[in-house]
């Protein structure tokens, strides 16, 4: 005999009616294995169903519409052997309005004679141009006195969908009152957050006032996801992550890390290291992470400064000062290419310095890298440049006392500790280049102290960007070939090696020939990652010393590429690309004294969208300004990485309209942390609202 007992929060999905082992399966996969997660799927939009138009005002209206009248059905035929059409039409006392159902034979019958029905629908236009209803919903006059005042639609969850999902839904709403809310009472007061029952009931089953100008805002409102329900789960979204930040930032501040002692005349000797002066915004990073070296805390600070602000200066300065006190430096980077490029701007530094700097990638032969493993162990080798491979096993440190890692975003959390765990306690630096709005560096990168490079290296001119269809192609190699002649060189970047029958864009091997025969007697390298690391080396070398003119690449050189004589950026396909990333690619131009140029070629036909983010570009250079609009076009998912966190995107939370609560949980999170309580607030958010365990390095 079946359990008659009524549901509650923390039964297994199971236990609905409806939902059997296979259905409970998809259903874990997407991290929904208890009835109270199911209270979670939130409608995906609402439908005003309580005002009833006379068909004469329904033809003013754009959108869904609510009717009542007499609907008969005339006709119902097969065009071909699947494809069914029936006609009808729709009367009231203003007028009648044609009506048709595609492939609902079954119609024909029950409506043949006619009804008195609720039609909601919307209204389109037929190939006559005449105005009808196509596929609307039905509810019987006779059956129901009224119709739903307000309908929440909802999006497939798994196989569940229509109404088999209104009836799962429908037995879960029956435990709402036995959801425990996971947020002090005393919290949800100070911030004016409804409880969590509370905002769940009043998005499942919201009401609606009778004043026709407040009901239009109320339904406007739930479709913005501007409501205090949506608030309220858009906090507990936040505090999520911000629990795991606030618990990260305890643990650390329990550490004891060894102080950098500088060594005696460091700040003359470090003067003379570099053969450029610091601009004051490279000073005052310098000074706040010297302070932090000096600490027996670890330093954990994020170091984020626009494309060709000069963050490996300030990283040289760092691993500096620690080289001084006799410790071991490491710099994680997320490209061969990358670490290559920052491999060898430390050798021409610190190598003048006596220090031993080695590279350690995917790339090196299995001699190499034993020999370098065994000079890192010794501490023969105290500066270590690569990629993943610092971390693996088999890699031991002597003595690691700092630890820089560029572009943050492209590693995962539990990658970053892999390799703090490498030291004892060791001090942490990470760098990005993409710039991120506070909101998200708040969220993100709480746990880290925020220094911001907001200043370039003086007599840079600013990059002019344009726009420019695929037939502007002859005209912007003759701009090439005279930038070349004028002693600049140039990029020309596309988005495939060769090319691809599932993706419409510029493939490199298939525009090389063009490009020779167009740049005739010009210098020109290839790099993409394909190539192995002596050749890559070798055609970086080459173009840095101005023996190429000109490369044709891939993405690889998005970051960490320094060519001061480098003048023109071309960037192929440039639709295909997200707006960080052509920032980035945009900023390996620019950074000599020569006005640059950056050329966005487009494909045949890109998306109004696309064109819209291209001219974004076009009209700034302000790296913050970029991130904004990325992070209101992608999502913060795609924009920082969030998924290396374990968070595939953020379901309730908008980075851009809830920045200030970004802010409140991070100061909820670290409340809790000081009453003892975070983790068992931690343990629940990060279960409900389905958040891995990759985003956690506790």
């Amino acid at each position: 005999m079946p359990d008659q007992r009524p549901l509650g929060p923390d039964d297994s999905v199971e236990c609905v009616v409806g939902i059997g082992p296979k259905t409970a399966l998809v259903l874990a996969s997407m991290g929904i294995s208890r009835v109270a997660d199911l209270l979670f799927h939130l409608p995906r939009r609402y439908e005003d169903r309580g005002r009833v138009l006379t068909i004469d005002d329904a033809r003013k209206r754009r959108g869904p519409v609510l009717l009542h009248g007499r609907l008969v059905v005339h006709s119902g035929r097969y065009l071909r052997r699947r494809l069914h059409i029936a006609d009808g039409e729709l009367k009231d006392e203003s007028g009648c309005i044609p009506v048709r159902w595609f492939n609902q034979p079954w119609i024909v019958e029950r409506l043949e004679s006619g009804v008195d029905a609720f039609v909601y629908g919307a209204l389109g236009q037929a190939r006559t141009g005449r105005l009808q209803l196509v596929n609307p919903e039905i509810e019987i006059a006779s059956r129901s006195s009224a119709v739903d005042t307000l309908v929440p639609v909802y999006g497939k969850l798994g196989p569940l969908a229509g109404k088999r999902l209104k009836k799962v839904l429908d037995q879960a709403f029956g435990c709402l009152a036995g959801v425990v809310d996971p947020i002090p009472v005393t919290v949800r007061r100070e911030l004016a957050l409804p409880g969590l029952a509370e905002a769940l009931y009043s998005l499942h089953r919201p009401e609606l006032p009778d004043e026709a100008d407040k009901r239009d805002r109320v339904v406007a409102e739930l479709n913005r996801g501007a409501t205090s329900g949506h608030t309220r789960l858009a906090f507990d979204e936040l505090l999520a992550i911000a629990s795991v930040v606030a618990g990260d930032r305890a643990r650390r501040l329990e550490q004891t890390a060894s102080p950098v002692q500088l060594s005696a005349g460091f700040k003359e000797k470090a003067r003379k290291l570099l053969p450029f002066a610091l601009t004051s915004a490279q000073h005052r990073v310098v000074g706040e992470i010297l302070d932090d070296l000096g600490r027996s805390v670890p330093m954990a600070r994020l170091l984020q400064g626009d494309v060709g602000s000069g963050k490996t200066a300030v990283a040289i300065l760092a691993i500096f000062a620690v080289l001084g006190s006799g410790r071991q430096a490491a710099l994680m980077a997320p490209t061969e290419l990358l670490a290559e490029q920052l491999h060898h701007s430390i050798s021409a530094t610190l190598g003048a310095q006596g220090a031993r700097v080695r590279l350690l990638t995917g790339s090196v032969s299995a001699a190499e890298g034993r020999s370098i493993r065994s000079e890192v162990a010794t501490g023969e080798t105290n500066v270590l440049v690569g990629t993943h491979a610092l971390f693996q096993e088999g890699v031991a440190y002597h003595d690691l006392g700092l630890v820089i890692i560029d572009e943050q975003h492209r590693f995962g959390v539990a990658q970053r500790q892999r390799l703090l765990d490498k030291g004892d306690s060791p001090h942490l630096l990470v760098m990005t280049a993409t710039p991120i709005p506070r909101s998200l560096a708040l969220t993100l990168y709480g746990d880290l102290d925020l220094s911001i490079i907001d200043e370039l290296p003086p007599g840079r001119s600013p990059i002019r960007t344009e726009i420019r269809g695929s037939d502007a192609r002859e005209r912007i190699f003759r701009f090439l070939r005279s930038e070349i002649e004028e002693g600049g060189q140039c990029y020309i970047v596309y988005p495939l090696i060769e090319t691809s029958d599932t993706i419409a864009a510029a493939a490199l091997q298939e525009h090389e020939a063009g490009v020779r025969k167009a740049l005739d007697g010009v210098e020109i390298g290839i790099l993409h990652g394909r190539l192995g690391r002596e050749d890559r080396e070798r055609v970086s070398e080459r173009f840095r010393t101005g023996k190429l003119k000109a490369i044709l690449a891939t993405t690889v050189i998005e970051v960490g590429v320094d060519v001061p004589a480098a003048s023109v950026m071309v960037i192929e396909s440039a639709d295909r690309f997200g707006l960080s990333q052509l920032h980035q690619l945009r900023g390996r131009v620019g950074r000599g004294a020569r006005q640059s140029w950056c050329i966005l070629v487009t494909s045949d036909e890109p998306t109004e969208g696309a064109r819209q983010r291209l001219r974004v570009l076009e009209q700034t250079t302000d790296g913050f300004a970029i991130a904004e609009a990325d992070l209101e076009h992608r999502g913060p998912g795609e924009l920082t990485g969030m998924r290396q966190w374990g968070v595939e995107s953020l379901r309730f939370a908008n980075l851009l309209r809830h920045p200030e609560l970004v802010v409140r949980t991070r100061s909820v999170a670290r409340q809790l942390a000081r009453q003892g309580r975070l983790d068992e607030v931690r343990e629940e958010l990060l279960r409900r609202h389905r958040i891995g365990a990759e985003f956690s390095i506790g």
